[in-house]
This record gives structure tokens, sequence and C-alpha cells, in this order.
């Protein structure tokens, strides 16, 4: 079955940078789409980009230019590289595949447990 397993959270000052990672197994992984959200305690889950099995990549509005989603079939794995990071990014991490018309804002059907991304100012 499709296992999604993220790793990278952590504490970070305003203006510092992380990289989330996301092993992926149980499934032919460059015929996916693949997707990063985030979600904080009382609002609903926000999608954050998004890339295609062609490498076509979206984003959303608020991390336009800042993060960078990035995959290495070879490894089964997912990057989301953010950068210039910001308190109101602080969030739970969740990386998602599925079949689908590919971009942020798109249905998942699988997702990993999360990862925590704190910002402090």
């Amino acid at each position: 079955q499709v296992q999604l397993v993220e790793s990278g959270g952590g504490s970070v000052q305003a203006g510092g940078s992380l990289r989330l990672s996301c092993a992926a197994s149980g499934y032919t992984y460059s015929s996916y789409c693949m997707g990063w959200f985030r979600q904080t305690p009382g609002k609903e889950r926000e999608g954050v980009a998004s890339i295609d099995s062609d490498g076509s990549t979206s984003y959303a509005y608020s991390v336009k230019g800042r993060f960078t989603i990035s995959q290495d079939n070879a490894k089964n794995t997912l990057y989301l590289q953010m950068n210039s990071l910001k308190p109101e990014d602080t969030a739970m991490y969740y990386c998602a595949a599925d079949r689908t018309i590919c971009w942020y804002g798109a249905f998942f059907g699988y997702w990993g447990q999360g990862t925590q991304v704190t910002v402090s100012s």
C-alpha cells in the first residue's frame, strides 16, 4: 500500500530555511502527482505546492518565491525547500500523493503523518 513518511521539520528563526523530505513507497512513484500541505490547529488544511510526474509545479501565492518543491524519482523522495521562513509558516506539514489533476488545491487520497515546522520571530 502507499506509504508516505515526512521528515526534516524543526524549529527555526524567521528568515531561516528548512528542507522537508517525504519518502514514498508502495506504488510507482513517478506516475503520481505529489503535494505538500500544511495545517495549524483550528484551521483548514492548506495546499502549499504540487509537482507532477513531468516535473511541472504549482505553488500557493503565500509561498511562491520562497518555497521550492522537487523530487528525486530514483529515490522515490519528495522535497520542499523552504527559505525566508515567516512565523505564519508555522504548521504541521504533510506530503500527499494521488493520480489526480495535479495542482496544490487538488484532492489527494494518500497522506503522510506530518512533520512540525515552527518559525519564531
